[in-house]
């Protein structure tokens, strides 16, 4: 399973690239872990590992590459949400922390996958990273806060601390099935949980920003 792929081979898999990308979120959604074997990787996805350094060069370009294809996807949803003229910044704002929800029951090893590539790239590859994904979130929510400030709706907020605050309440419900597992004999992340988790913090942040 692990002998060399020539470029030939690797063209004649199709979808091969995104299916390897695919095979590793569940992995590590499933193990709730930030990290994987490759050997695992070859066995779940049925692809020679091979082709792991043929279209990612190796292992860590694999893991930038998911990044990549998750944050992008954050992105321009927040994007889409900013330029409608139609909803309210309350309503964006709701919809949006739903989002946010729904996006780390799908991805729960994100913020970890992140902070970890982050920490170990290069200053120009973390610059990367924080160019295209984290100011981008930044600004938004300057933007978002800043209508609901205009539109009365509002109290004014420290943009910078409310993305910690929907980030972390995210990231850490989802990143904890072990404190699932021992407290509540529940490890397991159904879509009852996300939905009545997506509406306690829904509530519960918007409790604490609006003027009234």
């Amino acid at each position: 399973m692990n002998k060399e792929v020539s470029k030939g081979e690797g063209l004649e898999t199709p979808g091969a690239r995104e299916q390897l990308l695919q095979t590793a979120s569940t992995i590590m959604r499933e193990g709730d872990v930030v990290d994987i074997s490759l050997s695992e990787l070859s066995l779940r996805s049925g692809l020679n590992s091979a082709l792991v350094k043929y279209y990612f060069g190796n292992k860590a370009g694999m893991l930038k590459a998911l990044l990549d294809r998750d944050m992008e996807n954050i992105v321009k949803s927040v994007d889409a949400l900013l330029a409608k003229d139609d909803m309210t910044p309350e309503a964006k704002l709701r919809l949006h922390i739903s989002k946010c929800i729904d996006t780390y029951f799908a991805y729960p090893y994100l913020n970890r996958l992140l902070m970890r590539l982050v920490r170990d790239s290069d200053e120009a590859e973390a610059k990367r990273i924080a160019d295209q994904y984290l100011l981008p979130l930044h600004r938004a929510y300057h933007r978002f806060i800043g209508d609901g400030v205009k539109a009365g709706v509002f109290r004014p907020i420290n943009p910078q601390l409310f993305y910690f605050t929907v980030t972390g309440a995210a990231d850490r419900f989802f990143s904890a099935r072990l404190v699932l597992k021992h407290c509540f004999d529940q490890d397991t992340l159904t879509e009852d949980l996300r939905d009545s988790y997506r509406e306690h913090t829904v509530d519960f942040i918007m409790a604490g920003i609006l003027a009234h």
